[in-house]
């Protein structure tokens, strides 16, 4: 029994559950040509957003697409440890119960964060499983998993050994919030309203002094020079003075260097080297002594004076006020500046010197620039990302590693002393002690000699090797999985992260594997909302996922997610689209049911079905190549348009119509199995975008075993087509499509039959004469040599179609209404030919405004000389 309403939510835990309980996500090499992707891996503790439905909706597509074109298909999902956000979180919930993470040992912290992670972990994985994702859930892996971790430590340890890896003392992102460096892309520069300071700076032994605009008061606790420039006239009789810090009253010096910019501001500088990388270097330059102001959590330190313990931005206020006070601050003003602030946390970025750990990359980022750029043996989707991709490569800088938290991979250097080179580099102590001995020549020495660094490796460190670390690539290289499955097949991700993460598992895949990791990179643009505005729980205008999922089912909301995203374009979501796939899925539902329904028996095949069939095997076929060029383009979007329409404008609405029995009759069987073939061919290519709903309907046409379930079916096949039969077909649409639109104008019922006859000017075919017969119910549809008097009629193309009046139309009006109609539509005709006769309009417009004025003349001039047949012929 085939119910009457699909209900989206039983038949979705149905079938996902049949799927899982047959294996049919799982993959293991074989004979077969493997097809792999490796999703872009979520944050371990976070939940499904819109991002993540729209990404991993696309890789569910391609994936499923892959499986049933007979590709050993292998989806690797998996999640990252995310450092900096899981350790944040972790010290969150420690606080609100009273626990300090600086109370803790790092065992005892991790312990805390294994627990949280264990505990939140899975929630997005489980929540891609509602989706439809069709992972290889065997395969899971998680960027903290014992042997992906020993991936990472074996890369640090090699690129160590080759000269790449170094310890640097270096002006560093230091974020605040999570005490924590970050690497330059990790920061995000927003332009803030501020306030620029002019503070006065006395010359020691003097009356005099000099002003210095700052964005930063509170930073000139730790100024330790002035800078200006060698020419500036205006200074010279300062040369071998010094000047005295307001509040703090340090002496400092004056110092003369070119790179100060005699034009900008008052041409003095003050220089702060532990704050401002271009002050640092003007202090190697000069000597100059380095004062860290801050503490970690960017409160003032002891250099702060009263102001110890106090927040960098209390102190910025509160220190203008007593500046004030003192006679030291000669203006404010109002000033718009670039601020940096971390990608994770939003908090404003201090620069900070610091021992950090780097890895050199004007070597390493060769082969991924000439990959992209020179061979395209990968390539972006679309091709514009080519232009950021190049301009972050050949600007590349070194990368800092190294992060200050416990949540990590714990960096592998090993110190025996106290000297900035008294370290090892090892994958384990055991290993690290020999080198140790060696290194000191002291066999005595023991592991409790040696203490690891505390630091932990940056998150994109590890997952830079995760198209590798997964299928063990970087521990076990011969491995039959590496082998198999390596390079990947596409990568679909979003343009954010090119950088952080895509360019850099291309660095790596040349780097340990000598090849490319992927051979597609699919970027996917932001979701937003209909008024352009990027979705998130702020602004109040992010659906949750699964509230959408519950109201529209997984099918209508992967419909509706697709239909709007085009590679790389921004999604401007709308509810009403996951309506629509609803509405979509209803549709083909209930085409199934009306086919199921009729009644089949050994008759005869009436000539109207077999043609239609014909015309129907050629739209598909003409379709599949649609859809295979679309893909091939990554235009997910287009190719789903295509099935779209083949499936509600050309199977539901005109196949299905055409082959239908009149009422009460039976269908002949020959068409009934080959409707069935039709139907079971949309529902293969509707498949990786509708699994469940596809899947339903599959297992209700017919019983089916395990081995021929849809998932694991076989893609339609390309053959050659009539392409004119597709041709023939439309016109003999447009006939029908008159005939039909008669009958509603002049009240003739579909029961009510009438007679066509055809002046056949175009020479069109014939072959869908006894289509046009059926679907508009004609008595005698006969060829003619000249119009019928006192006929309905109307054109297609140069084609005139006559309708004999029967005598239940009134003359008078429909001369009455044709005339009107007739007006009307010369007018229109003036206006159009006025603005195509306007020779500044058309010189001015844009040559589509200009097609478009040239299509409505076409159309008026056609549409009148219908209308003045009809009136010639009821005259």
């Amino acid at each position: 029994m085939i119910p009457a309403q699909f209900n989206a939510k039983e038949v979705e835990k149905k079938w996902y559950d049949y799927w899982m309980k047959n294996n049919y996500f799982h993959s293991k090499p074989d004979h077969r040509t493997p097809y792999t992707i490796t999703i872009p891996p979520p944050n371990v503790t976070g939940v499904l957003h819109m991002g993540h439905m729209l990404n991993n909706t696309i890789q569910d597509v391609l994936i499923r697409r892959a499986r049933l074109k007979g590709f050993n298909a292998c989806w690797v999902p998996g999640t990252d440890h995310a450092s900096i956000a899981t350790e944040a979180k972790v010290v969150a919930k420690l606080k609100s119960e009273g626990i300090n993470k600086n109370d803790l040992t790092r065992e005892e912290f991790l312990k805390h964060a294994w627990d949280w992670t264990n505990k939140y972990g899975g929630t997005i994985l489980e929540q891609l499983k509602q989706l439809g994702c069709s992972c290889d859930w065997d395969r899971t892996k998680f960027t903290m998993d014992p042997d992906m971790s020993a991936s990472v430590i074996r890369s640090f340890v090699d690129l160590y050994n080759k000269g790449l890896i170094y310890r640097g003392y270096r002006m560093v992102n230091w974020d605040p919030e999570a005490k924590t460096t970050l690497s330059d892309e990790e920061v995000i520069y927003e332009e803030r309203q501020g306030k620029l300071y002019h503070l006065k700076y006395a010359i020691e032994g003097s009356n005099e002094f000099v002003t210095i605009a700052t964005t930063r008061p509170e930073t000139i606790l730790g100024d330790t020079a002035i800078c200006i420039h060698p020419e500036d006239e205006r200074y010279s009789h300062l040369k071998g003075k010094k000047a005295i810090v307001p509040i703090c009253n340090r002496v400092i010096p004056i110092i003369f260097d070119e790179y100060v910019d005699m034009e900008f501001g008052t041409g003095c500088l003050k220089v702060t080297p532990a704050h401002d990388i271009n002050d640092k270097t003007l202090g190697e330059k000069h000597n100059l002594e380095i004062i860290d102001i801050f503490n970690e959590d960017a409160t003032l330190n002891s250099y702060g004076l009263h102001y110890q313990g106090k927040d960098r931005f209390v102190v910025r206020e509160e220190i203008a006020v007593e500046l004030e006070k003192i006679g030291a601050l000669a203006k404010t003003e109002n000033h718009l500046n670039k601020v940096g602030t971390s990608e994770r946390t939003k908090a404003v970025i201090e620069p900070r010197l610091s021992d950090q750990w780097f890895l050199s990359m004007e070597e390493l980022v060769k082969p991924a620039i000439k990959a992209v750029l020179e061979t395209e043996e990968i390539k972006l989707y679309p091709s514009r990302f080519n232009n950021t991709y190049r301009h972050w490569l050949e600007n590349i800088r070194d990368w800092n590693i190294s992060r200050q938290l416990w949540w990590g991979q714990q960096i592998p250097a090993y110190y025996y002393g106290d000297g900035k080179e008294d370290f090892v580099v090892a994958e384990n102590i055991e290993t690290a002690l020999e080198l140790a001995k060696v290194k000191t020549a002291n066999s005595s020495l023991t592991t409790e000699h040696l203490r690891q660094d505390a630091d932990a490796l940056d998150t994109w460190f590890s997952s830079w090797l995760w198209p590798m670390a997964v299928f063990g690539g970087i521990m076990e290289p011969e491995n039959e999985d590496f082998k198999y499955y390596y390079p990947t097949n596409d990568l679909v991700t979003g343009p954010d992260i090119l950088f952080f993460w895509v360019a850099r598992m291309i660095i790596a895949g040349y780097e340990y594997a000598g090849e490319k990791p992927f051979t597609n990179v699919y970027l996917t643009g932001l979701v937003r909302d209909k008024q352009r505005r990027k979705m998130s729980k702020s602004l109040g205008n992010s659906p949750e996922p699964l509230e959408l999922i519950e109201k529209f089912g997984a099918d209508g909301v992967r419909v509706g997610l697709l239909l709007s995203a085009s590679a790389g374009n921004d999604i401007l979501f709308d509810e009403e689209l996951c309506n629509n796939g609803k509405a979509f899925a209803n549709k083909i539902w209930n085409a199934f049911r009306l086919i199921k329904g009729w009644e089949v028996v050994d008759i005869a095949q009436p000539e109207s079905s077999k043609v239609a069939i014909e015309w129907y095997e050629a739209k598909l076929q003409q379709t599949l190549v649609e859809i295979e060029d679309h893909f091939e383009k990554y235009r997910l979007s287009d190719a789903l348009m295509s099935i779209y329409k083949l499936v509600w404008d050309d199977f539901c609405s005109w196949f299905l119509e055409m082959i239908k029995p009149a009422y009460q009759q039976p269908i002949d069987r020959a068409t009934f199995d080959k409707a069935i073939e039709m139907l079971e061919a949309n529902l293969k290519l509707l498949h990786p975008f509708m699994p469940f709903l596809t899947e339903e309907i599959w297992q209700h046409i017919a019983e089916r075993t395990p081995e021929q379930a849809l998932i694991i079916a076989e893609y339609p096949k390309m053959t050659s087509f009539n392409e004119k039969l597709i041709v023939d077909f439309d016109f003999a649409a447009e006939v029908i499509a008159g005939v039909r639109t008669i009958r509603k104008d002049k009240n003739i019922a579909m029961k009510d039959a009438v007679d066509l006859k055809v002046v056949n000017n175009e020479k069109a075919s014939t072959y869908f004469d006894s289509v046009i017969t059926k679907l508009g119910n004609i008595t005698s549809l006969e060829y003619i040599a000249d119009k019928v008097d006192g006929a309905l009629t109307y054109r297609v193309k140069s084609n005139e179609y006559f309708i004999p009046v029967s005598g239940n139309i009134d003359i008078e009006a429909e001369i009455a209404k044709l005339t009107e109609e007739l007006k009307y539509t010369q007018g229109f005709l003036r206006s159009v030919q006025g603005k195509l006769a306007n020779e500044k309009f058309v010189s001015g417009a844009p040559p589509q405004v200009i097609d478009n004025e040239r299509k409505k003349e076409a159309d008026a001039l056609a549409k009148i000389a219908t209308i003045e047949q009809s009136l010639a012929s009821l005259k």
